[in-house]
């Protein structure tokens, strides 16, 4: 099976601090991969360098067996890479719609949206209704209500829907479950697997292993810039895991060696 996304010996420098070192990724379809890793490994880099948040120095990200530049995230998501980041990247002064379809509007057809550039605004709430609904996310009954009138579960519930709407081809998690309650928290890791049960490969940067270990179909363990290796949730311990990315132990050991 050929990897969805790959990256290849990607480097990022900082002045003297070398945020990337030589590092390799594969994503492969239809599965949900975790990445790992202490405070400061190289986690968001890597991300940022997938999606196009930043330009690697050296290296060279493929997408469905072509490489690719991604100048910009903008970029990355015309490929059909979609990132639901930390901050969730959202207006807590727009309606869901708005937020939804935030530089990708729909014009009315016709001379209409043509020349006078107006919104099918019915065309977006339908739409986005649909997609909130693939999601589960039945708790919200007024689509055009201000985001920051949403709980925190169903601001993220929002941004995730964004993503499976638009993400064709990968989706990226950063977080998601980072700021949420227990009950938010089960909600957002349901939207998860409903995604992945469409065929769309995951990728999750979590801090909670509990969640990474439920979800997981392989774990990217990164430590000091690049990936120390990859493991398999169903024969290795969530001791194994926080062992392997601070260093505890090596790929191949035993935690009692």
């Amino acid at each position: 099976m050929k990897p969805v996304l790959q990256a290849r010996n990607l480097v990022k420098r900082y002045g003297r601090v070398t945020a990337l070192d030589h590092c390799d990724f594969e994503l492969f379809p239809g599965e949900i991969l975790a990445v790992i890793g202490d405070n400061g490994a190289g986690k968001s880099t890597l991300i940022k360098a997938i999606s196009g948040a930043v330009v690697p120095d050296e290296g060279e990200v493929w997408l469905e067996g072509r490489q690719v530049h991604f100048a910009s995230p903008l970029a990355a998501r015309e490929h059909g890479i979609e990132t639901v980041y930390q901050q969730l990247a959202m207006s807590p002064a727009l309606s869901i719609i708005d937020n939804m379809f935030m530089g990708r509007e729909l014009r009315k057809p016709g001379i209409m949206g043509r020349l006078f550039r107006q919104l099918d605004r019915a065309e977006m709430e339908r739409f986005a209704r649909e997609k909130l609904n693939d999601l589960g996310l039945t708790t919200i009954q007024n689509i055009r209500q201000v985001v920051e009138t949403l709980s925190g579960g169903q601001r993220q519930g929002v941004a995730v829907a964004r993503a499976a709407a638009f993400g064709s081809k990968v989706i990226i998690l950063d977080e998601p479950t980072a700021a949420l309650g227990v009950k938010e928290s089960r909600k957002v890791l349901e939207l998860i697997q409903d995604v992945k049960s469409r065929g769309i490969p995951i990728v999750l940067i979590s801090h909670n292993m509990p969640h990474v270990f439920e979800v997981a179909d392989r774990i990217h363990v990164h430590r000091l810039g690049k990936r120390l290796c990859v493991i398999n949730p169903g024969e290795h311990s969530m001791s194994d895991a926080v062992a392997l990315m601070t260093g505890a132990m090596q790929p191949g050991q035993s935690q009692a060696a």
